[in-house]
C-alpha cells in the first residue's frame, strides 16, 4: 500500500487546521492575560467566555459548569476528586453523620465509590488516592465479558453511603459504550453523584441527554492540540479544587488560562459534532467490514469487546471507529512492528499505559488470560478513512499475521 495509514486516533487525533487557526490570534498579537483589567486582558477575556459558551453548547450544559483543564487526565482528576472531597465537605457542614432531621435516625457519612475495573487509568488512580489518602471505600463492578456493566450490577454495588460513581461512556481500550443515561439514573435515585469520562466518546457518540452531574473531555481527541481538556461539572456540585491560587475558572481551577488551546477546543468539538452523524455511519460501515475481513482470514483472531454495532433499543455498543483484536499464538508486539513496515499505524491499547509491558488490565479484567492479553491490538480509525484504505489496512494485518505464522507456531 502507498503511504502511511494511521490507525491510533483513540491515542491522538489528527490537529484541524481549522482549530489551529483559531488559536494563532491568541498566541500572538492577542497575547494578553484575560484576568487582567485593561484592554490587552478584555479581548482574551472575552475569547475565554465564548469558547466556554460554545464548549457547553455542545454538551447541553451551562457555561458555569466548563472548567478548562490540561487534559482529559486532569478532567478526571478534577471530576473525581474535586466531588468526593467537595460532597465530604458539605456533610461535615450539614452534620450529616449526626442526627437526620430530628429524626433519631443517623445519616451515614458519604465515603464509597463505586467504579469498574476496566475504566481508564487516571479514574482508577483517583479513586485509588481517595482511598490511600481521604479514607474513602471503593466497589469495583464486575463488567460483563464484553466489557457492559450492566443495571443490575451497578443497583446491587450501591450503598447508602455512596457518594459518586464513575463508569467511561467509551472504553478507550475495548470501545465498548455504556448506557450512561441508564446508569447515572440509578446513581441518582440513590443519591449519589455520577461521572462519566467521556473522552473516547467525543465526536462519535451524542454528549447531550446523558444526565450526568460531570464528564471529562480531552481536545487532542477531537483535533485540538495536546493540552487541552474540560471537566464538565454541574455548578450547583461542590468541587474541592485540586491547584489553588488565583481562583480562575470560577474557583475550581487555578492558574492562567490557555485561551489559545481553549478556542482551538471549542473549534474543533463543534467540527466533530457536526460531522458526528454522517461519520459514524460511513466510519462504521468501513470498520465493519475490517472487522469481518480480519477474524474470516486470521486464525487465533477474536474481537474483544461488544461485538455489536447497536443493541436492541438502537444504542450503539461499540464506538463506530474502533476494532480490538487479540491475535492468539502470535505477539501483538510483533504484530505492530509488522505493521508499521507495511505502512499501518496501530497500537497494543492505551498510551497512557507508558512503558508498561503488562498485560492490559481491561482484558485481564474481562477474564483474557494474561499471556493472550498481550497479544492484544487496538485499531481507530480517523474520520477521513475511506473504504478502500481500510481494506488496505485488512490486507496488511492478513499479511501480517501469515508472516509471523510460522514464527509462533
Amino acid at each position: 500500500m502507498t503511504g502511511r495509514l494511521y490507525l491510533d486516533t483513540a491515542a491522538a487525533a489528527p490537529v484541524r487546521r481549522e482549530a489551529l487557526e483559531a488559536a494563532w490570534p491568541y498566541l500572538a498579537g492577542a497575547f494578553g492575560n484575560p484576568s487582567s483589567h485593561h484592554e490587552f486582558g478584555r479581548g482574551p477575556a472575552e475569547a475565554l467566555a465564548d469558547a466556554r459558551a460554545r464548549v457547553a453548547k455542545v454538551l447541553g450544559m451551562r457555561a458555569t459548569d466548563i472548567t478548562f483543564t490540561s487534559g482529559g487526565t486532569e478532567a478526571d482528576n478534577l471530576a473525581i476528586i474535586g466531588m468526593a472531597l467537595g460532597a465530604r465537605t458539605q456533610d461535615r457542614a450539614q452534620g450529616r453523620a449526626q442526627t437526620q432531621g430530628g429524626s433519631g435516625t443517623a445519616a451515614p457519612p458519604r465515603r464509597h465509590i463505586v467504579t469498574s475495573p476496566i475504566e481508564h487509568e487516571a479514574v482508577l488512580a483517583s479513586v485509588e488516592f481517595l482511598t490511600r489518602v481521604h479514607g474513602f471505600t471503593v466497589t469495583e463492578v464486575d463488567p460483563t465479558s464484553d466489557g457492559t456493566v450492566t443495571p443490575e450490577a451497578l443497583t446491587a454495588a450501591i450503598r447508602p453511603d455512596t457518594v459518586l460513581v464513575s463508569l467511561g461512556y467509551a472504553n478507550n481500550e475495548i470501545g465498548t459504550v455504556a448506557d450512561v443515561p441508564t446508569l447515572a439514573g440509578i446513581a441518582h435515585e440513590a443519591g449519589a453523584l455520577f461521572h462519566t469520562d467521556a473522552v473516547q466518546a467525543a465526536g462519535w457518540l451524542p454528549l447531550t441527554g446523558l444526565g450526568v452531574d460531570a464528564l471529562s473531555l480531552a481536545g487532542h481527541k477531537v483535533g485540538a492540540p495536546k493540552g487541552i481538556g474540560v471537566a464538565a461539572i454541574r455548578a450547583r456540585v461542590p468541587v474541592e479544587p485540586l491547584i489553588h491560587g488565583g481562583g480562575q475558572e470560577s474557583g475550581r481551577r487555578s492558574g492562567t488560562e490557555n485561551v489559545a488551546l481553549a478556542v482551538a477546543f471549542a473549534t474543533a468539538l463543534e467540527l466533530a459534532e457536526a460531522d458526528r452523524h454522517e461519520a459514524a455511519d460511513r466510519v462504521r460501515a468501513i470498520r465493519d467490514e475490517f472487522i469481518s475481513t480480519v477474524l474470516s482470514h486470521v486464525p487465533g483472531s477474536f474481537l474483544t469487546g461488544a461485538a455489536g454495532t447497536a443493541g436492541p433499543d438502537g444504542r450503539a455498543t461499540r464506538t463506530p471507529n474502533h476494532a480490538s483484536f487479540c491475535f492468539s499464538n502470535t505477539s501483538g508486539e510483533a504484530v505492530l512492528l509488522e505493521l508499521e513496515r507495511l505502512g499501518v499505524t496501530a497500537s497494543s491499547g492505551s498510551a497512557c499505559a507508558v512503558g508498561s509491558d503488562e498485560p492490559s488490565h481491561v482484558l485481564t479484567a474481562l477474564g483474557v488470560a494474561p499471556e493472550v492479553a498481550q497479544t492484544s491490538v487496538r485499531f481507530t480509525f480517523p474520520s477521513s478513512i475511506t473504504p478502500d484504505q481500510g481494506r488496505a489496512a485488512a490486507r496488511a494485518v492478513i499479511s501480517a499475521a501469515e508472516s509471523l505464522a510460522s514464527s509462533f507456531a
